[in-house]
């Protein structure tokens, strides 16, 4: 099992396992997306999102892994009030581990929290944060055991030149890398440093205080370590040197370092990737709350800084012709399809290689989820299952395994003395079993787990219908 230091320091966790359901009660039920369209030829692999709604932080949030069906495989309900962002599968320590950010939700932009990783059990093997409370927005490792994270911090500067006061409070993108075993911030970037609040396209004042010039939303790094680093309201993509800081070329903004090319600007946007050495993926919102209208799309952009040239190689657009003022993001897939998140229209969708629309899902209203992945993952939960009895059907939990099939539903009159009486297709980590007349002497049950071949791979506790049901 990877683990962490038993006694870390501020930014890691000794080992600890997430809330199990209850044993008498299903778990708060998931967000629920409508499947608009789920046609052959997708990628193999699950969707992870974290669906959040400000307008509803009494419901249950968290982030959450669904099946193409719509089906929520695992679900991690938060404390009230927070929300989550960015669940996706990283490598740690070279094995498949699953991220996210939780927190609390500022100024409906920015979020205060930490990042969490667990294994393959669902057990806390890592809790990260910088020298501040992270933002929502990133938790990209890497591969030297580090973790890179964003941050907004408050600074009182000359904001004359924007239209502001002398002594105007501004906000500070801060990034920093921080040593996952350890805590240590090891490197740390300050956009005011770098880059100035003249570039920003945000009216002062037009938002709420601080000023946010630049609203950081992404970053990634080449094979070289320099960092690719989005500016919402500057419409810019920033590539920085690791070493100095200093910004080696801009795409886009007032500044852009190159021509752009026919087809390459785009405005207002999140989630700048790299595709390829010398190709950009970004997710062009071309339109914000300020100024609604304008069509979103996914835009991939080769930059050749030697001929100081910039082209569009392709874009990708919802059939629906969909636009999100906010949010958004875009996965490249192994096989060429792309996943991508419209941010408040609730909508996530998974397109072919061609541009061809496979899937379609969408969220209730006032409901969305930042970021969308696709990847395939093992779940095994530590925990073994629960069956819960109610509303006249046994169901059987087993939050976030990956491997179940079916379900068997063992009954009887006493603990020792229990039968086989239904068997039930996995339908959800949630899945009711009606109790079969056959059964109506019974009082006790247990289900049990069984994978594709048939073989039983975990079993819960024999419950007593009488104590759980009030029968």
């Amino acid at each position: 099992m990877i683990h962490t230091d038993q006694s870390p320091a501020p930014g890691g966790t000794a080992t600890a396992t997430l809330a199990a359901p209850s044993a008498t009660a299903p778990l708060p039920a998931a967000p629920a997306f409508e499947i608009l369209q789920n046609r052959p030829g997708t990628e193999p692999g699950v969707y992870l999102t974290t669906p959040q709604s400000p307008h509803a932080l009494d419901a249950p949030h968290g982030p959450l892994i669904i099946d193409g069906q719509g089906r929520p495989v695992w679900f991690h309900p938060v404390p009230e009030g927070e929300l989550a962002a960015d669940l996706r599968v990283q490598l740690y320590r070279g094995r498949p581990v699953l991220t996210w950010w939780q927190g609390t939700f500022h100024d409906m932009s920015h979020g205060r929290g930490v990042c969490h990783i667990v294994d393959e059990t669902y057990q806390v093997i890592a809790t990260v944060k910088g020298s501040v409370p992270a933002d929502l927005h990133e938790f990209r490792l890497t591969s030297r055991g580090t973790a890179l994270l964003m941050a907004y911090v408050p600074r009182t500067m000359d904001l004359r030149q924007v239209g502001g006061p002398e002594d105007g409070q501004v906000l500070d993108g801060v990034i920093e890398e921080v040593d996952i075993a350890t805590g240590t911030v090891v490197w740390r970037w300050n956009s005011l440093d770098h880059i100035p609040v003249t570039e920003s396209d945000l009216p002062y004042g037009m938002l709420p205080l601080p000023y946010d010039y630049l609203h950081l939303n992404s970053v990634d790094e080449d094979a070289n370590g320099d960092l690719l680093v989005s500016g919402r309201y500057t419409s810019a993509v920033y590539k920085v040197d690791r070493r100095t800081g200093e910004v080696v070329w801009r795409l886009g903004g007032r500044q852009s370092t190159f021509p752009l090319g026919t087809g390459v600007r785009f405005g207002w946007q999140h989630d700048a990737t790299w595709a390829e050495p010398d190709v950009v993926k970004v997710f062009d919102n071309a339109t914000v709350d300020l100024w609604p209208g304008w069509e979103s799309r996914v835009a991939w952009i080769r930059v050749d800084a030697a001929r100081n040239e910039t082209t569009l190689v392709r874009d990708l657009t919802h059939p629906d012709h969909l636009s999100t003022t906010l949010e958004g993001a875009a996965q490249d897939l192994p096989g060429g399809g792309t996943i991508v998140a419209w941010g408040p229209t609730g909508r996530i969708s998974e397109f072919a290689a061609d541009g061809s629309l496979l899937f379609d899902a969408r969220l209730p209203e006032k409901w969305s989820s930042y970021r969308v992945y696709k990847f395939a993952w093992d779940g095994r939960p530590a925990d073994a299952p629960n069956a819960v009895v109610q509303d006249g059907a046994v169901h059987a939990v087993w939050n976030g395994a990956t491997d179940v099939a079916r379900w068997r539903l063992l009954a009887g009159s006493s603990a020792d003395a229990l039968e086989l009486v239904a068997h039930a297709d996995w339908n959800g980590l949630d899945t009711p079993i009606a109790l079969p007349g056959t059964a109506g002497d019974a009082a006790f049950v247990q289900v049990e787990a069984l994978d594709g071949g048939g073989e039983p791979i975990g079993s819960s506790a024999v419950v007593p219908l009488a104590e759980v049901s009030g029968r």
